[in-house]
């Protein structure tokens, strides 16, 4: 059987990348982003994007291709990963499909649900009641309303707690149930995938964010944020939320010390990290677990 892909996934910090780049060497290869923060432009340190002689090294696609102003969504993904894999295999090239967001990957191996169009109002509404009670309190609405639903996400994720808010009042079905009625096929069958997840051992996981996150800002991430406040974006945009985004930008408005808003910024890469690895051996089935 011809392998139609290489997918790698795993939580941040567990030298996807990396492992990305070799068999991109090894297989004359293009890699292809599946991270939901690699896209923005705005983010090169921050989010850790390969660069330079990374770049030489592979074909690279689908990094930093979206302004900090945009809403960038699964669906869109889906739509601009369709395009590169017809580029990719006229060229007859191996596709590397590398990220730590599971959605990503669960919709280009199992379909994407057909959710019906939502009016921009509705999104208009309750984004704007987010800003003003803030995401928990709008989960707490949607464990009312929904808590299989709820239970699927943390409180802080004001984004996906609004999008299923919305998709249940428009639809008056659960976002859940959506997922399970994909209707868009899938755009690799996962048995023909060379499909694993990285795991590392916690403690050097750990260790590891701690280490990348004091060279991010030694590398000039802190500039990076200061560009970030100067487009005076809506703070409820994914890329205003990316990690660290948040503690850095309180750091630079002088709510909190340096040291304070480092340590934050570990701590919730930490707890990311760990929801992730939860997430990948809940959700995706079927993928090898590669244990680092």
């Amino acid at each position: 059987m011809e392998l139609s892909a290489i997918l790698i996934a795993g939580p941040t910090a567990s030298g996807k990348s990396a492992l990305a780049i070799q068999l991109g060497r090894e297989h004359g290869g293009v890699i292809i982003n599946a991270d939901s923060m690699q896209v923005y432009q705005d983010l090169n340190i921050l989010t850790a994007r390969p660069n330079g002689s990374d770049l030489d090294a592979v074909r690279h696609e689908l990094y930093g291709t979206v302004s900090a102003s945009t809403r960038y969504s699964v669906g869109a993904w889906i739509s601009d990963v369709s395009r590169v894999l017809q580029a990719i295999r006229e060229v007859r090239k191996l596709p590397i499909v590398v990220g730590g967001t599971g959605l990503y990957f669960k919709a280009l191996t199992e379909g994407l649900a057909a959710i019906p169009d939502i009016p921009s109002d509705v999104q208009t509404a309750w984004r704007e009641r987010q800003k003003v009670e803030g995401p928990e309190s709008l989960h707490a609405i949607l464990s009312e309303r929904d808590s299989a639903m709820a239970a699927q996400l943390q409180p802080g994720d004001g984004q996906r707690i609004v999008r299923a808010l919305v998709v249940l009042e428009t639809t008056g079905r659960s976002l859940l149930e959506w997922q399970r009625e994909p209707s868009e096929p899938a755009l690799l069958a996962l048995g023909r995938c060379d499909a694993r997840i990285l795991m590392p051992e916690r403690g050097r996981l750990y260790a590891r964010i701690d280490r990348r996150l004091e060279a991010m800002i030694a590398a000039g991430a802190l500039k990076e944020v200061e560009k970030l406040m100067a487009q005076d974006l809506d703070p409820s945009l994914p890329a205003m939320k990316a990690l660290g985004v948040p503690h850095f930008i309180a750091m630079l408005k002088g709510e909190v010390s340096r040291e304070v808003a480092i340590d934050r910024a570990k701590a919730q890469t930490r707890q990311y990290a760990k929801r992730q690895m939860t997430w990948f051996r809940h959700q995706m089935s079927g993928w090898g677990v590669q244990d680092i």
